[in-house]
């Protein structure tokens, strides 16, 4: 290993200049890292990097699916979801189902369980390519909010049924009820350790004397203890750390210091930075290794049955979301749904061509074992694997680079879910100035007359402005901006829950702001 420790800082240092030249030429970065994979990989000489297949997972789902549980809006994930549920469960599940069908009809030697095998690699769309694209276009909240929220829980179901082809493939049987109650297991059983472990923590961290270091050192190690606590019981790892992450994101503002929210956001987003970059360079990398694996199959021959697959996958998508649709005009009838409006043609279209695969399709594909328990050869392994890597190449090319362009050029209509941001901000701070006035002159009147750090703050409210306060200031007056700072956080947690136009993004962003001015506060 410690020779490949030069390589692995050289590929570090390319994804970096990749993804700056990815942002020069306004293309998702997955698209340029996978394209740059495949061609270092056809030079001479180039180190080839075997991981395990069953330590994927291990490092590189936990922490990526614990990083979207935090980034997620609560809101916005309960508001849809239904059409986020039904895309992550009933859409995967449905998706798994046709290329099973498909695989076992055209490609010769394939199983209906080793399609099924082939559905659960290749049905979940990955949420950082969308992600990653849709920076650079302006999409409706409900869009990307739906995106967000599938990629979030479709891996879990996707995984479940790749687990169950895997026992079919292996022991040649599949016992429904016994897969019943293991879907039960993997479902109570994950959520269940996940919640736990996610209250555990936070009480460490909230009744312990943790400093910001502890505190996103433990962020780290979290995800791995709920993944691989859940897994050690035959459960979802994917739901454990997504339950458990959730539980967590949705109550830092009562456990964790705003220094301790600044930093790990910061260290977060470098750790992130770097798995996305590796996973999606190592799937251009892997194609030689793919590709020799390769037994009784032509080359061409391979590359149809991954366009054929990936034709399936694209179609299905697109149907499913215009079948949502039809869906939730007819249950509008019976059920209270998050919008009863016609979303048109264009909306659904967005979210159907939305469905580029990555990260955890590589990974579920390389964690097939390569031996079966009585010694003899995985089945198609090596096909499954090439198939995969067509989909996700060909996915993130065509659907990728094409898809900005795409909604550019249908001009989505803006549904008003939301204030619009600047409108927002300006309620916000008029808001949060009428309650700090309030609150101060409830509890530090005398205060307020006496010091001029205070006059100044509580003049700007009653403008209306909420700035920076440059000032020197004695402790006890740091110890009633603190108090004031704490109340202004309640009430925007409190605004977040009762005020639904309000979009979850712009109170986080007053949150921290904040944050900031409490670390602030600890200079002046």
């Amino acid at each position: 290993m410690l020779a490949y420790f030069p390589y692995l800082l050289a590929l570090v240092i390319v994804i970096v200049f990749l993804i700056m030249l990815a942002n020069r030429i306004r293309i998702a970065y997955p698209v340029l890292l996978v394209v740059a994979g495949l061609i270092m990989s056809l030079i001479p000489g180039i180190p080839a990097i075997h991981v395990s297949p069953e330590l994927i997972f291990v490092i590189f789902l936990p922490p990526l699916l614990y990083e979207a549980s935090w980034s997620i809006s609560w809101k916005e994930l309960w508001k849809w979801r239904r059409i986020i549920c039904s895309f992550a469960f009933v859409v995967v599940f449905l998706t798994a189902l046709s290329v099973a069908f498909v695989a076992n009809a055209f490609i010769p030697g394939f199983s209906l369980a080793l399609g099924f095998l082939l559905g659960g690699i290749v049905s979940p769309p990955d949420a950082v390519s969308a992600g990653a694209i849709l920076k650079f276009v302006k999409v409706p909240k409900r869009v990307s909010s739906i995106l967000e929220g599938e990629s979030l829980l479709n891996d879990a179901s996707s995984l479940i049924i790749f687990r169950f082809a895997l026992v079919a493939v292996a022991t040649g049987q599949f016992v429904w009820y016994h897969a019943a109650l293991s879907f039960a297991w993997m479902l109570i059983g994950g959520t269940g350790i996940g919640l736990l472990i996610g209250w555990i923590i936070m009480k460490i961290q909230r009744f312990l004397p943790t400093d910001a270091n502890m505190d996103i050192v433990l962020s780290i190690v979290t995800p791995y203890i709920m993944y691989m606590m859940a897994e050690e019981v035959h459960s979802s790892g994917v739901l454990a750390v997504v339950s458990g992450g959730l539980l967590l994101s949705n109550k830092r503002y009562h456990f964790l210091s705003g220094t301790s929210r600044l930093r790990g956001v910061n260290v977060w987003e470098s750790f992130v930075f770097v798995l996305n970059g590796l996973v999606f360079l190592l799937i251009g990398l892997d194609l030689p290794q793919i590709t020799a694996g390769l037994k009784g199959v032509g080359f061409s021959s391979a590359i149809g049955y991954g366009l054929l697959i990936t034709a399936v996958l694209i179609l299905g998508r697109i149907l499913a979301a215009y079948g949502a649709v039809v869906v939730t005009l007819v249950m509008r009838n019976f059920i209270t749904v998050a919008d009863s409006r016609n979303p048109g043609l264009k909306g659904p279209l967005v979210l159907g061509w939305a469905g580029m695969r990555g990260v955890v399709s590589l990974a579920a594909a390389l964690s097939i074992p390569v031996y079966l328990k009585d010694g003899t050869e995985f089945p198609e392994r090596n096909l499954i694997l090439f198939i995969t890597f067509i989909v996700i190449l060909c996915t993130l090319l065509l659907q990728g680079l094409t898809l900005p362009h795409l909604i550019r050029k249908i001009k989505l209509p803006d549904f008003k879910d939301y204030i619009p941001e600047a409108q927002a901000d300006d309620l916000i701070e008029k808001e949060l100035a009428t309650r700090s006035l309030q609150y101060v002159s409830e509890n530090y009147t005398s205060q307020t007359q006496t010091h001029p750090f205070l006059y100044q703050l509580t003049s700007k409210w009653k403008n209306k402005e909420i700035g920076d306060t440059e000032s020197s200031i004695s402790v006890d007056i740091k110890e009633v901006y603190a108090d004031l700072l704490a109340q202004q956080r309640l009430w925007l947690l409190a605004k977040n829950e009762i005020d639904k136009s309000l979009d979850e993004d712009v109170i986080r962003k007053h949150l921290h702001r904040i944050d900031i001015e409490e670390e602030k506060l600890k200079h002046l």
